[in-house]
């Protein structure tokens, strides 16, 4: 059944975190009580509230269609667009009832909902050449590109820098330097454009950098927050793919390293062996890395993180020193699949509109009579079936007349009698007989 906006205004209270620079003091939380319909949006909420109440109250907004991405707040403590955001799902998602407003996080405040953009979000996006740099010489007409390359950038394109990824992002918090989630989807459009020339520079440079691509702890957050589904950790995943695999980059950052110490630790134990991650990073992928005078370097500079966690009881001697494994036929699945994918000739980047999703959706509904729904596949296969049944000659085509007895009884019980053929107008009504069955 369609979405109904008929139902009548209810009360809803809004927190609001407030805060302004220029006035010298502390942040604090307002509320404010409104009056719209649950379908409207937590924007008009908060606008209602400005014109209504206090007319000091910042948000910045422009489009509210959830494309110009202006209006990027935190709702209940998550990352969202205020026009994009119904007041009776919000409320619903609310601990207390309460609606809690606030600012982005991660980029500092300008006033109350308003934060600063360009000192955190555009300036990491100029951060990465955000343009193309195209292949010489220019042809006179067009680039000719095949069409799965432009549809494999498609997902990064559809960003609308509302920032509420870089709100999310774990990694910001603690190395607020990162170029961040918005940044790296934003590089990778380039880096998948057949018609840009300069790939292995910018991916070097993404890789190089302390800050870059490998600074991504795979939190998913970013995936989580973002409206459009840009997926902004898969596309930072794909850049560290290629620059690895294909231009065999090998960064100073070790990220390379470790990822190659990581998968071959899986490979061979089934589980993750912590106490062989670390020097195997930093001195070589095999059990005489933590020799090397690098690792050992690396494993003296984290030792108090070692005493912190033998004190603590989150490791201890016994389970650092010896290998965890697993059974071996479980070991042994664990392997099929890496033979599995590394025997693969072309890798597969799982672009979700090239590759689409892992599940199909069930088939849609269509009406067949008053109450009664039945899949389109079963539609299908039923006028398949009367078609054919007309069509054939003989016997076995010909359509069997109702029988009077039969059809009186079926009449009078409101179904049509069968065989018989049942008419509906052109606007969709029931047939007469139906009014009384209709489900609502």
């Amino acid at each position: 059944m369609a979405e109904t906006h008929d139902r009548p205004p209810e009360q809803f209270t809004l927190r609001m975190r407030r805060y302004d620079p220029e006035s010298g003091e502390a942040p604090y939380w307002d509320e404010h009580t409104i009056e719209l319909e649950p379908h409207r949006s937590v924007l008009e909420a908060i606008l209602q509230a400005r014109d209504r109440f206090d007319g000091s109250i910042g948000i910045r907004c422009s489009c509210r269609q959830a494309i110009c991405g202006s209006c990027g707040v935190r709702v209940n403590g998550e990352p969202a667009l205020a026009c994009h955001t119904h007041l009776d799902a919000a409320k619903h998602s609310a601990r207390d009832g309460v609606i809690e407003i606030e600012p982005m996080g991660n980029m500092p405040v300008i006033k109350d909902l308003i934060v600063d953009m360009d000192e955190v979000h555009w300036k990491k996006i100029r951060r990465v050449t955000p343009w193309l740099l195209a292949k010489q010489p220019v042809p006179e007409r067009e680039y000719l590109v095949p069409a799965e390359s432009m549809v494999d950038v498609t997902q990064t394109i559809g960003c609308i820098q509302c920032g509420a990824c870089v709100s999310d992002c774990l990694a910001m918090e603690v190395d607020p330097l990162f170029i961040g989630p918005a940044a790296l989807a934003k590089a990778y459009r380039f880096v998948g454009d057949p018609r840009d020339d300069q790939h292995f520079e910018r991916l070097n440079d993404l890789a190089q950098d302390p800050h870059g691509m490998f600074d991504c702890t795979h939190c998913f957050k970013c995936v989580d927050a973002c409206p459009k589904d840009v997926n902004p950790m898969g596309q930072i995943m794909r850049l560290r793919r290629i620059a690895t695999n294909d231009h065999h980059i090998v960064d100073q950052n070790n990220g390379e390293r470790h990822e190659a110490a990581f998968t071959s630790l899986i490979r061979d134990n089934g589980l993750l062996w912590e106490a062989e991650l670390l020097p195997r990073s930093y001195g070589g992928n095999s059990w005489f890395g933590k020799f090397h005078p690098r690792a050992g370097k690396e494993l003296l500079s984290s030792l108090p993180a070692i005493v912190r966690a033998l004190v603590r009881g989150k490791v201890t001697p016994a389970g650092a020193l010896k290998p965890h494994r697993i059974p071996k036929p479980d070991l042994r699945s664990i392997q099929s699949i890496y033979e599995n994918v590394e025997s693969r000739e072309q890798r597969s980047e799982l672009n979700l509109y090239i590759a689409g999703e892992d599940e199909e959706p069930p088939p849609p509904e269509v009406p067949v009579v008053a109450g009664v729904v039945a899949p389109v596949a079963e539609m299908e296969s039923a006028d398949g079936a009367a078609e054919g049944a007309h069509s054939a000659p003989g016997p076995e085509g010909t359509t069997k007349p109702p029988d009077p007895e039969t059809a009186a009884e079926e009449t009078s019980e409101g179904r049509a009698p069968e065989g018989a053929d049942v008419e509906a107008g052109d606007s969709g009504s029931s047939p007469p007989g139906a009014e009384g069955s209709t489900s609502q």
